[in-house]
């Protein structure tokens, strides 16, 4: 099929617009995704489900206020450049479709609604000449390093920010299911389907509506534990005032307390790994009936780590 043919399957769908082909990083591509928009790539953070981004965060971003940039890591790295390979891979599975590019959508009425889906899916044109009208589904494209968070292969079982992501994939572009094709481990290849559920992208659409609501409001959400959270109030105050600033005494004991459990905790781990290392002594893994508990490595013919196996995958 032509480049000029795929490139006319990426902009029929029930109901959005495509916005265009961006590239990520690239000055539109940002401006897609900024002002009083939600894409689907921010959704599971207004609802507070995203791993990556705190609703704090998204707040910040949202509001036009400094945030932590962007820093690639080899798993996005990896992500990225699989997402061809994975995606071929689900279309030598399914002959008679093809998944096409798709490009940046907003909803053809809410047009703060956005998303950018991996791929769309049209049945198989016969010829240079046949050009289907519409896409039919959604294909998602995920690599993982573990699979504790997804369940059997063909089922609908996916980490629940996945799943806010292509139901609000689906309710911008009015369509209906989502494919998943997952390489995880970098060899265990599996598919789900998601179906469109009315009542949650309801939820997720009313929980957005408040989102941007407060951030037009300047109502900031509280302070969690969110790694990211802490980074984005790292880079709010700009320059330095040589001045002391009065603090509430409850934060002070709440500060006292929590620095008082880190030492405590780290005391007890310490301990901890001494007696697991000592229990191993010239052994390689710790085991509890069947389970991997940790596993030590060895320099010059002494202990140089210990180290937990961190995933039932790890300890299986």
């Amino acid at each position: 099929m032509s480049t000029e043919t795929t490139a006319k399957l990426t902009g029929t769908v029930p109901e959005g617009v495509l916005i265009g082909h961006l590239t990520p990083g690239t000055a539109a591509w940002e401006e897609a995704r900024t002002g009083l928009t939600i894409t689907a790539t921010e959704i599971a953070a207004v609802v507070g489900l995203s791993p990556w981004m705190s609703r704090f965060t998204l707040w910040h971003k949202k509001a036009g206020l400094p945030t932590p940039p962007f820093e690639m890591n080899p798993a996005v790295e990896w992500g990225n450049r699989l997402e061809d390979a994975v995606a071929l891979k689900w279309q030598d599975e399914h002959p008679g479709q093809l998944a096409a590019p798709a490009g940046t959508w907003r909803h053809r009425e809410r047009e703060w609604q956005r998303a950018t889906p991996d791929r769309l899916i049209y049945p198989q044109p016969t010829s240079e000449f046949d050009v289907p009208e519409q896409a039919t589904a959604l294909l998602e494209v995920k690599t993982a390093p573990f699979g504790d968070e997804w369940g059997p292969d063909g089922s609908d079982e996916i980490p629940i920010h996945y799943r806010c992501q292509v139901i609000w994939q689906m309710d911008v572009l009015g369509l209906r299911t989502t494919h998943f094709a997952v390489l995880i481990s970098g060899h265990d290849y599996r598919e789900y389907t998601v179906d469109y559920d009315e009542a949650e992208a309801k939820l997720l659409r009313d929980a957005a509506v408040q989102f941007l609501t407060d951030v037009e409001a300047g109502h900031r959400p509280p302070i969690d534990g969110a790694t990211d959270t802490y980074q984005t109030i790292r880079v709010q105050p700009d320059g330095l005032e040589d001045r002391d600033v009065e603090i509430g005494f409850g934060l002070v004991c709440r500060w006292d307390d929590a620095y008082e459990q880190m030492a405590k905790a780290a005391a007890d781990l310490t301990q901890i790994r001494g007696e697991v290392l000592d229990a191993i002594g010239n052994g390689r893994r710790a085991v509890c009936e069947g389970r991997r508990i940790a596993y030590r490595t060895v320099r010059d013919g002494h202990t140089h780590s210990l180290h937990p196996y961190t995933s039932s995958k790890d300890a299986a």
